[in-house]
């Protein structure tokens, strides 16, 4: 008896195995999924979308060794809608696409002028879609930077994707700018959105335009100083207006909207030398505290102030510079606070007065201003911003390179 209910309790467990795993392994077999680690899309003289999916193929990164970059697969499809796209495309390769790993969206810059709400309001619906997917606007097609997007320091692709958008905290030459935040600004009354700038390196430098070559902080994705192997590039922020593209920012305005939200740790910038008028002196700043943002309004217009403060130390060296004086120092220091006021400035009245979009979010801080949520709704922030006018004040402490003040 104790030998038959031995033999029918494995039965039962055994059959509850077989019926809790079959379907999944059916359903979600590593071999039935076909993982996409970043989606271009275009506009389509066949249809309204050009969908390209970029896939790695595990089986020869495995095979390669981890010595050689990650290969990668892009197949593309002329679509009515970003659903029919993914549809279409899993019909295609007889697999479901896994979207869970997808890293980069990037959209062309003729699409993104038309307005893409309606892309990100499908993309964000996904569910295997994550909100921290990084948006990028290509000044090229968006298939043809996918194509070049290879890596020049990482061997796997969704490496390079998943880290490349993290300098912004460094550098301030790019932005982390994610699906997550750009659905938000669609359906935020006091802010606007924006997306990385990405682009194609030039072959050869001579060709690249419009870059004073003693300030490379004026560069952007597509017009950088970067020459050789062609590779994508991402420097500059791409900004919206509701959801259609209106403008650009370089590397030193995409520097000053990261310093005015409190997005950078550190920073490299080049200002002009007090001692002579013709050099520029690189300082390596830390923010001392956050912006400190205040919004009133002068007979309806925004008043904005905005103050920052940092510290820093001086990077390039010059023969007979006497940097460990005292004097010296508040002279570099009171040229680097004069130097960013005007650039700092410059940048927020070109968010105001040219394109014309609070990517800065300074309706938040206008709402306190307002008795209640409707009136502050009856102003509409987002076209009242373009009257706005700033006040911009900037305290900097030089000191010189560690290296030199402790010999």
């Amino acid at each position: 008896m104790k030998v038959w209910i031995r033999r029918l309790f494995i039965l039962i467990v055994m059959i509850i195995f077989l019926v809790a795993f079959s379907g999944s392994y059916s359903a979600l077999s590593i071999d039935n999924l076909s993982t996409v680690v970043a989606i271009a899309i275009d506009t389509s003289d066949m249809n309204k979308l050009r969908m390209s999916f970029q896939f790695t193929n595990a089986s020869s990164v495995s095979e390669s060794g981890s010595t050689e970059q990650s290969p990668s697969i892009i197949y593309s499809i002329d679509c009515s809608s970003i659903s029919n796209g993914i549809n279409l495309m899993n019909t295609y390769i007889g697999k479901e696409l896994n979207l869970s790993h997808c890293k980069i969206i990037a959209f062309s810059e003729g699409l993104a002028m038309n307005g893409i709400s309606e892309e990100v309001y499908t993309l964000f619906n996904n569910a295997q879609i994550r909100p921290s997917t990084n948006v990028v606007i290509t000044k090229c097609t968006a298939k043809y930077y996918l194509e070049n997007s290879k890596p020049l320091a990482e061997n796997l692709l969704t490496k390079y994707y998943e880290i490349f958008a993290n300098s912004s905290k460094s550098t301030g030459y790019t932005v982390n700018a994610t699906l997550g935040e750009f659905f938000s600004s669609l359906i935020c009354d006091s802010c606007e959105g924006y997306a990385i700038l990405g682009g194609i390196s030039s072959e050869d430098s001579e060709s690249t335009t419009g870059i004073d070559s003693q300030k490379d902080s004026s560069s952007k994705a597509n017009s950088s100083s970067l020459s050789g192997k062609i590779t994508s590039e991402n420097i500059g922020m791409a900004v919206f207006k509701g959801d259609k593209l209106v403008g650009e920012l370089n590397s030193i305005e995409t520097l000053s909207f990261l310093a005015t939200r409190n997005e950078i740790s550190s920073f490299l910038v080049s200002v002009p030398d007090p001692n002579d008028s013709s050099s520029y002196i690189d300082i390596y700043l830390t923010p001392i505290i956050d912006s400190r943002i205040n919004v009133d309004f002068v007979n309806g217009s925004p008043y904005i102030k905005v103050s920052y403060s940092f510290t820093g130390r001086i990077y390039s060296m010059k023969a007979n510079s006497n940097y460990l004086d005292d004097a010296v120092l508040d002279k570099i220091s009171d040229s680097c606070s004069n130097y960013l006021e005007t650039v700092f400035s410059n940048y927020l009245y070109k968010t105001s007065k040219d394109l014309e979009s609070d990517i800065n979010g300074f309706g938040k801080n206008a709402k306190s201003k307002f008795l209640t949520t409707q009136n502050f709704e009856n102003y509409d922030w987002l076209e009242h911003y373009s009257d706005s006018f700033f006040d911009v004040s900037v305290d900097t402490s030089i000191r010189s390179s560690y290296l030199l003040t402790e010999t």
